[in-house]
């Protein structure tokens, strides 16, 4: 892991690739979390994360669905398949750092998983304020839903 100088220095440099996990459940909801940290910070957005150096895509998917979600092992195992959405961008005037003068370039892979109408919420997380399943219009309509997290959700056969 880098340092937060290092990891500062990064950002301000180059764009970050990550992951993102859209659960729908039983087809017409949602799961986002309250962010707590930058960018994004006071949004309801879905669950992701970076991509670290000399990790797979695959194993990123696991890690953030564990640390997040608390579902790595039902990913690991194969329980829980996620399928490829697409890729996206994300630019965000402000970074993790808060008070200084640097950007964030995302450029994520977006990954829909689909869960039954029984699916519990996962706990809250140290990113999270708290999650929620959110009714697709309803998300789609609220201006506390980040316009990143609206791309997803506006893809054809998402709805």
């Amino acid at each position: 892991m880098l340092d937060r100088q290092a990891f500062l220095s990064v950002v301000d440099l180059a764009p970050l690739v990550a992951v993102d996990l859209v659960l729908v459940r039983n087809s017409c909801e949602v799961l986002l979390g309250l962010r707590k940290n930058r960018p994004a910070q006071g949004f309801w957005f879905v669950p992701g994360g970076r991509i670290f150096k000399n990790e797979k895509m695959a194993d990123a998917l696991v890690r953030v669905a564990g640390v997040e979600l608390g579902l790595g092992e039902s990913f690991r195992k194969g329980e829980l398949s996620p399928r490829l959405i697409g890729s996206f961008e994300h630019f965000y005037p402000d970074c993790f750092a808060g008070e200084c003068e640097v950007s964030t370039h995302y450029v994520v892979l977006g990954h829909r998983l689909d869960v039954p109408a029984d699916f519990d919420l996962p706990l809250v997380d140290a990113q999270h304020a708290e999650f929620r399943w959110w009714p697709l219009d309803e998300a789609l309509a609220s201006d506390a839903v980040h316009r990143f997290t609206k791309d997803y959700l506006l893809l054809k056969g998402m709805q």
